[in-house]
């Protein structure tokens, strides 16, 4: 257990993590239990879906929670008050335009635990994260995408 992979994330990242945890285990975790044994309360178990269909539930509700135990035991709380505006890391936030002609676009750096595009987060492990980090207001950065390579220009770090 000691090569786990570690997982970088804000302290509410980790917050909605355990409150997702404590969800699964105390309510989500009930549920599904019930309806296994309204299920089986159907008859031939060989043959019922609804039976079928709950275990596969709960597959994926202790799948889930060994999962968050463990992304919530490797934690590494990244304080972005901490770090320094000069350099794109974990925990900034990123403005930059696609060149020559894109639009402003604004994502914080997160840990892939609470990524979220969307919310306007984005993994360390993405490939437009890492051709980012390390890099300073002003650069230009090559990003390699599934949809080819295109070229970023940094605006801003906060």
């Amino acid at each position: 257990m000691a090569n786990e992979k570690q997982f970088p994330m804000t302290a509410a990242g980790k917050q909605k993590l355990e409150d997702e945890l404590d969800f699964l285990k105390t309510i989500k975790r009930k549920e599904v239990v019930e309806r296994i044994k309204v299920a089986r309360d159907f008859g031939d178990l060989s043959e019922n879906a609804e039976y079928d269909s709950a275990k596969e539930d709960q597959a994926f509700v202790e799948g889930r929670i060994s999962t968050l135990e463990s992304m919530i035991r490797n934690a590494v709380i990244i304080n972005a008050n901490d770090l320094s505006n000069d350099t794109v890391r974990l925990g900034t936030t990123v403005t930059f335009v696609e060149v020559p002609d894109g639009d402003k676009e604004s994502y914080t750096i997160v840990g892939s635990a609470e990524a979220d595009p969307l919310e306007g987060r984005i993994s360390n492990d993405s490939p437009i994260a890492k051709s980012m980090i390390g890099r300073t207001t002003g650069e230009r950065v090559k990003v390699l995408t599934p949809g080819g390579e295109m070229e970023i220009e940094i605006v801003s770090i906060t």
